[in-house]
């Protein structure tokens, strides 16, 4: 259950940001920044805190490489689902959001890597203090 909530978290951070409907930050700061630049920045800030708890847990936990290990395997696996014919990439909006559900697959794991490493190995992260 605790995946699931990252991951969710992951894609609500990456949905509001940017989705291919009208409801989303990219296109609501575009069209609003002259007429409600305070509120404009607050959305980047509060945006900007959730990439930073994503991205940096992520780093720490499985790496540059790590990310990009994942991202190719999801890559493969859409290059698959494509190739029996199972997939179709023809529509631009469900790429979109296909492509902003395994970007937030690669941050839920990232996030949730050290645990998943801490109950499988039973050791403990140098950075991570249990008192």
């Amino acid at each position: 259950m605790g995946f699931l909530l990252r991951w969710g978290f992951a894609f609500v951070l990456l949905a509001a940001t940017y989705n291919p409907t009208q409801w989303n930050f990219v296109r609501w700061g575009m069209a609003n920044y002259e007429t409600q630049l305070p509120l404009a920045i607050l959305a980047s800030l509060v945006l900007l805190i959730g990439y930073i708890i994503y991205v940096r847990a992520s780093l720490r936990s499985i790496g540059v490489f790590g990310m990009l290990l994942i991202l190719a395997v999801a890559g493969t696996l859409i290059w698959v689902l494509f190739d029996f014919g199972w997939l179709n990439l023809a529509d631009p909006t469900f790429n979109t959001w296909l492509a902003l559900f395994v970007l937030s697959l690669v941050l839920a794991i990232g996030l949730s890597w050290s645990i998943v490493r801490r109950k499988l190995s039973g050791q403990a992260d140098v950075d991570d203090i249990d008192t």
